[in-house]
């Protein structure tokens, strides 16, 4: 079995979706996975150039009235099974989180109280504001069930999304409560 990176199979995943070219795959990309895998436009055409040469999903020119010609992508039986195959397998590792406020506060001391609290705050109110977003991506999924097995799945990976912002926010609450102990 060939060694593929995450951003492979990602889009092998997307392709089993409705969106079918790189633009629709980019939409949902930014859509939903951004929040928790970030995958740049700039990767998504080689590596469908290369899920391609595998032989793991095949392109089909789809004309559109008016517009320049469109490439569609096909996962084959061999895409299906690799990507199957990877879903089946361990995660390689626990996700190591790059959070610029825990760096800042591990530096803490030498900032003011007042500098230490303002970034904390500033966190938490963008924390609070990734919560909402996480409740209307719910939402959404909810009201319009349409996406039949799937919906069930994303809605797991939003739930996860909305937990971790939540015990971040809890964090936030509670370490502002320590500081202002401090005074």
């Amino acid at each position: 079995m060939e060694n593929y990176t995450h951003t492979t199979y990602a889009i092998l995943g997307i392709l089993t979706t409705e969106c079918k070219s790189g633009y629709a795959i980019k939409q949902l990309i930014d859509r939903s996975l951004n929040h928790f895998w970030k995958i740049s436009y700039g990767q998504i055409y080689p590596t469908l150039k290369i899920i391609v040469e595998d032989g793991l999903a095949e392109v089909h020119i789809s004309s559109q009235k008016g517009k320049p010609d469109r490439n569609e992508y096909f996962l084959t039986s061999k895409g299906i099974e690799t990507l199957k195959n990877w879903l089946e397998g361990p995660i390689d590792q626990i996700p190591i989180e790059r959070n610029e406020i825990l760096l800042k506060l591990f530096f803490g001391r030498y900032q003011s109280k007042e500098s230490t609290v303002f970034l904390i705050e500033n966190y938490k109110q963008k924390l609070d504001a990734r919560y909402q977003t996480y409740e209307s991506i719910a939402q959404a999924i909810s009201k319009y069930n349409d996406n039949g097995e799937d919906s069930l799945y994303w809605l797991f990976t939003l739930d996860y999304g909305k937990r971790v912002t939540k015990a971040a926010i809890d964090w936030c609450t509670f370490t502002l409560g320590q500081i202002s102990k401090e005074e």
